[in-house]
């Protein structure tokens, strides 16, 4: 079954946030920052939340979800160390461009592949 993002590079409403963590948060009961954080973190791994969209603020969603706050920006504020958002003041809190890039081995064309030695 496809994943319906919450927003493609655009901005996603608190109510659109709320569907989607309600349940995770309900089940949470006092550990709700960290069920929001794994939530939010959940949808950017499934796609739910895209790379380039920004979130409602702090108050806005934790008024929506009738949280406090200060528990939506500890959530948002671990999500940003961990690298999962980007935040700047006054531009909004966005979902990190999280594209994974694996080194690529470089092997000097001076030096051949090597080989067993033989016995």
């Amino acid at each position: 079954m496809p994943v319906e993002p919450l927003a493609a590079r655009g901005t996603t409403s608190p109510a659109r946030l709320r569907q989607a963590f309600e349940s995770d948060l309900i089940r949470a009961g006092r550990g709700v920052r960290r069920a929001l954080a794994a939530a939010m973190r959940d949808a950017v791994r499934s796609g739910r939340l895209a790379p380039g969209t920004r979130l409602p603020s702090s108050r806005q969603l934790a008024a929506d979800l009738g949280l406090a706050r200060n528990t939506v920006a500890d959530a948002y504020g671990d999500l940003v160390a961990e690298g999962w958002l980007t935040a700047r003041r006054g531009s909004g809190t966005l979902v990190a461009d999280r594209t994974i890039t694996r080194p690529v081995s470089v092997r000097s064309s001076a030096q051949p592949p090597s080989r067993p030695a033989a016995r």
